[in-house]
């Protein structure tokens, strides 16, 4: 019987056309929770190190951070910019490094020069806030020797200097 079942053409267009609902389906919130679930979190706030024993030369400054957390990081923000004792040091200019590593060495600084820095941490998710404030000194420039004032006796010699520094120098170090 099934042979000849299949022998048979059987017409199976419908008589009557279904009639559907036509339906849109919000899915946004549904879209949203899931890329909530498979999203990173931006980072927290990095944590700036105090400036280092001979982290400084007259025109460079090595500075150094951590993040303290198990967050994803692309890149760090550094920025920096002099500190002035003026009213008006906002409007200073301020400069953004954008850095892989923990840590950069920035270079063309002035002599004796005091800079604040501050670190954000980056990834696909967005910035963090950024870390406290720290304040890093680069090294006062070597004096200049005054050569036509320097007098000397059997016992004793007299030797002056003068510093390249705009900012005062705390105290220099003479070697015989």
């Amino acid at each position: 019987r099934l042979e000849e079942f299949l022998k048979k053409e059987v017409d199976l267009e419908l008589s009557t056309l279904p009639d559907f609902e036509e339906r849109v389906i919000d899915v946004s919130e549904v879209e949203q929770l899931m890329n909530s679930i498979n999203a990173i979190p931006a980072p927290c706030a990095p944590v700036i190190n105090p400036q280092a024993p001979n982290a400084a030369t007259g025109t460079s400054l090595r500075v150094c951070w951590g993040l303290f957390s198990d967050d994803t990081v692309e890149c760090y923000q550094l920025c920096y910019k002099p500190v002035s004792n003026e009213r008006h040091s906002d409007e200073q200019a301020e400069h953004t490094l954008r850095v892989k590593e923990t840590y950069c060495t920035i270079t063309d600084l002035l002599p004796n020069t005091q800079y604040e820095f501050w670190v954000s941490a980056l990834n696909a998710s967005g910035i963090s806030p950024p870390s406290e404030r720290a304040v890093y000194v680069t090294a006062p420039s070597p004096p200049t020797i005054k050569n036509k004032k320097i007098r000397s006796c059997e016992n004793a010699a007299l030797v002056c200097w003068e510093s390249r520094d705009i900012n005062p120098v705390d105290s220099y170090t003479v070697e015989l």
